[in-house]
């Protein structure tokens, strides 16, 4: 008489299930956590050495495609290209030298860039969070350029007009980056804010270096006027998302202390501030 319970290979079917789905299970729970990220000599998380990790989660990162117009066209491309011939006549002087050292964004040969204008010398050893600020927060205003740059990809300028840069070292990687917007203009924009709102009291001057830092490009010969003009705007939009990060604001707040205390104790910038602000006194007018 033929057995009422299941043909045998539906009972191993269904004897098979749980075992499966535990074993599943197990794997997932198994599976490694991601390291945490390395952290440099100086405390900051970074990717891989020299290239720190930001404040903000991929998805926070301000999108300048989305943002940004197209570059300019026709008359407004006719100024670009006024302006930059204005800033060409620039080169030798002073302030194309001074463009170079804007140009620097590694550290620690960054670091003292905005120290003048913040009336503080940054350094690792006595100004850590505001070191740790400058360096974070770079990484979140580079990457808030690059989905643009890497649509439009604008040529440099220099590729056009065949003058010098103040960073010959730099021209081969330059010649297959976007120029529009402008990365370093973004940064230091978003330092300017950053700075100003650790240390109010100075916040004028520190604008005032944010923009003569992203006029730098211009006279470098390696960004035209509009994109310095939107990378301003995301290094703004950058600022205004930070605010939403914890770890920016526990920065801030740490950074906010030390200038004060570093302040008090009378640790001035370590250069020559009177003859860096007479070289910044001259603008390419980049709008």
């Amino acid at each position: 008489m033929p057995s009422a319970s299941a043909p045998a290979p539906a009972r191993w079917r269904r004897a098979l299930v749980p075992v499966l789905l535990g074993a599943a299970l197990a794997a997932c729970s198994a599976r490694p956590t991601p390291p945490a990220p390395a952290l440099a000599a100086d405390g900051v998380p970074e990717s891989r050495p020299g290239w720190a990790i930001g404040y903000l989660p991929d998805a926070a990162v301000p999108d300048s495609l989305a943002l940004l117009p197209p570059p300019p066209s026709g008359e407004a491309a006719a100024l670009d290209q006024a302006r930059m011939q204005a800033a060409l006549a620039l080169h030798g002087t002073p302030r194309f030298a001074q463009a170079a050292v804007d140009a620097e964004l590694q550290f620690p040969q960054a670091a003292p860039l905005f120290a003048c204008a913040l009336g503080v010398e940054i350094d690792l050893q006595h100004t850590p969070a505001t070191w740790r600020l400058l360096r974070r927060s770079l990484a979140d205003a580079s990457r808030s350029t690059r989905k643009a740059k890497d649509h439009y990809k604008r040529p440099r300028p220099f590729l056009a007009n065949h003058a010098p840069t103040c960073t010959p070292q730099d021209e081969a990687r330059l010649a297959h980056s976007g120029s529009y917007p402008s990365g370093h203009t973004a940064i230091g924009t978003l330092w300017s804010l950053v700075l100003a709102q650790a240390a109010p009291g100075h916040s004028d001057a520190l604008l005032a270096r944010g923009r003569a830092f992203g006029e730098s490009r211009v006279v470098c010969n390696v960004h035209w006027t509009s994109d310095v003009v939107e990378g301003r705007f995301m290094g703004m939009a950058t600022f205004a998302r930070l605010q939403a990060e914890p770890a920016f604001q526990a920065d801030l707040a740490a950074a906010r202390r030390e200038l004060a205390a570093a302040r008090a104790a009378g640790r001035v910038p370590q250069r020559d501030c009177a003859a860096e602000a007479a070289v910044l006194q001259v603008a390419a007018n980049p709008g």
